[in-house]
């Protein structure tokens, strides 16, 4: 019995290993989907929340955004470790190359601390966090070879805790501002290029009223049995929400208002073939 409770234990650490990273990773990858998709439709006057995305569109929004952080992170460690192969504790000016990541770290807590001042600067959101992270990884990095060259300095472990605490709230604060630049970006080259999008002719059994320009209203010819009153051509699909649909007018101006009907009878949709004979 006591031989079966310890495997059983062993199994459940086991999976417990792999469930928390995991669970972990699932998070971040649903906050930087969140993150970007929120920058993307905010361009279209959307709050992504009224869109009803689920976890699985948010995670599956995240490769794109973390693409260039995780390969400059990953460029870094590379640089990092040949760096570390080639030179030596003992014949490197540790001491000096220590000042000068403590006084880039300071500069970069000044600018952190002068945000109500500087925060309007183009990039800021990435200076900052980049300025800061790479010191204190640097930082961090020298404390370990000056314990290397000299084991009698002894264990600065509290000091390379703190500054690796700071490393990865630096790493998460730029990777957020890169999926929120990702996703501006993202949504004006949609703007640029709507004719991705499915062409929609939307009816409606009542007058919309829409103040987009290059939108054509027609009135349908009343008819035993016809509900639908008004057809509305020029619309594009943005994206489907959880109950409704988005529609952008298929040319963009800084007028343009986004349109958001309910997915169910009162309105009647086609999608128009593309114009691409096969």
């Amino acid at each position: 019995m006591a031989d079966e409770r310890s495997q059983a234990e062993r199994w459940v650490s086991f999976a417990a290993g792999i469930v928390a990273p995991v669970t972990l990773l699932s998070a971040l990858l649903f906050y930087f989907g969140y993150v970007s998709a929120r920058s993307q439709y905010e361009y279209f006057g959307i709050d992504v929340d009224t869109i009803g995305l689920s976890t699985q569109d948010y995670v599956m929004r995240s490769p794109q955004p973390l693409l260039v952080p995780l390969l400059v992170i990953t460029l870094l460690a590379v640089a990092g470790l040949l760096l570390h192969n080639a030179i030596h504790p003992a014949t490197v000016a540790v001491r000096r190359a220590a000042r000068i990541a403590v006084l880039v770290l300071v500069l970069g807590v000044l600018g952190l601390l002068a945000y109500p001042l500087i925060g309007g600067i183009p990039y800021y959101a990435l200076i900052v966090p980049g300025v800061i992270g790479l010191s204190a990884a640097t930082l961090a990095y020298l404390t370990y070879l000056r314990r290397r060259a000299d084991p009698t300095a002894g264990s600065q472990r509290i000091l390379v805790a703190l500054l690796a605490v700071a490393t990865t709230t630096c790493a998460f604060w730029a990777t957020a501002t890169t999926a929120q630049y990702s996703g501006r970006g993202l949504a004006k080259s949609d703007a640029r290029h709507l004719n991705r999008f499915p062409v929609v002719i939307l009816d409606t059994k009542e007058r919309l009223a829409l103040r987009s320009p290059d939108i054509e209203e027609t009135a349908l010819t009343p008819s035993a049995g016809q509900t639908f009153r008004y057809r509305y051509r020029g619309l594009r699909l943005l994206v489907v929400g959880k109950d409704r649909l988005f529609l952008v007018p298929h040319v963009w101006t800084a007028s343009n208002t986004t349109v958001v009907v309910p997915l169910d009878d009162s309105i009647r949709v086609q999608f128009q073939f593309e114009n691409d004979p096969p």
